[in-house]
């Protein structure tokens, strides 16, 4: 049993759901991610997504573009995303998922990112521009190396994509609660629980709610009726605005302990 599904298989027997936290691998500073990534997995983070800076990305909203191109211009690049893997694997056993661009990975090679990021410790991957008709490939490397492959669907997401998703899918499915891109909201979409519904019956495994998620009560919203909830352009806010901060950390661990209080478990 992988990694991650050990983790929901955890939450599961605690009658409790999962806190998803993204950050930009690099950002605010590349020698600082590793420790952030600890603290939020002793803040009560269950499974954390490392976001590969690419140049052009497709989904992000202006708070995670701005993110990655401050990680850029500080030198971050996938091999260099994979040692902060391994700085975090030597002191945390969090889940951790690589999401990102699909062009880098095609860059580094296929086979040999995929054993790569299984040797430092990386547990899945999303690929946001890999659409399900064209990753079979993808998944037949990553999952001999190890990998879940974690896949996107949306609100426009068709019944037969869905059904694509909820055969390939490891790990968990990711619903994007919203058309458009990433970006925290006030409000949870009211039409969110028959989309998950819909993704339920066609998927195998846990299905998570992102885009949007910002506040401890969009977590417990979502959490009524999805496996677990991905919080991403709020933490990523929150530590730019704190970055030159000493308490940086403490910040960070305080506001995922509000997070992860709301899917009913621990402080």
């Amino acid at each position: 049993m992988s990694r991650i599904a050990s983790q929901f298989a955890r939450l599961r027997d605690r009658q409790e759901k999962a806190l998803v936290a993204f950050v930009t691998a690099g950002d605010p500073f590349p020698e600082d991610t590793a420790d952030i990534v600890v603290t939020l997995a002793e803040a009560g983070a269950d499974i954390i997504e490392l976001g590969i800076p690419f140049s052009d990305p497709l989904a992000d909203g202006p708070t995670i573009q701005a993110s990655s191109q401050r990680a850029l211009d500080a030198g971050m690049t996938p091999p260099k995303v994979l040692e902060i893997v391994r700085q975090v694997r030597a002191r945390s056993d969090v889940p951790l998922v690589l999401m990102g661009a699909w062009n880098p990975i095609l860059q580094y090679g296929r086979e040999r990112f995929a054993e790569d990021a299984t040797s430092a410790g990386v547990d899945g991957t999303i690929m946001t521009d890999l659409t399900p008709e064209e990753a079979g490939e993808w998944k037949r490397v990553s999952a001999a190396a190890g990998l879940d492959t974690i896949f996107l669907l949306a609100p426009t997401s068709t019944p037969e994509r869905m059904a694509l998703v909820g055969k390939l899918a490891s790990g968990f499915v990711y619903c994007v609660s919203r058309t458009g891109v990433t970006g925290a909201r006030n409000e949870v979409p009211a039409d969110l629980p028959a989309l998950v519904e819909q993704i339920r019956v066609r998927a195998e495994s846990p299905v998570c709610v992102g885009f949007g998620i910002s506040r401890p009560e969009h977590v417990e919203a979502v959490c009524r009726y999805a496996d677990g909830a991905v919080v991403g352009s709020a933490l990523v806010d929150l530590l730019h605005r704190e970055r030159e901060n000493q308490q940086l950390l403490s910040a960070a661990r305080d506001y995922l302990a509000t997070l992860k209080a709301a899917t009913g478990g621990r402080n």
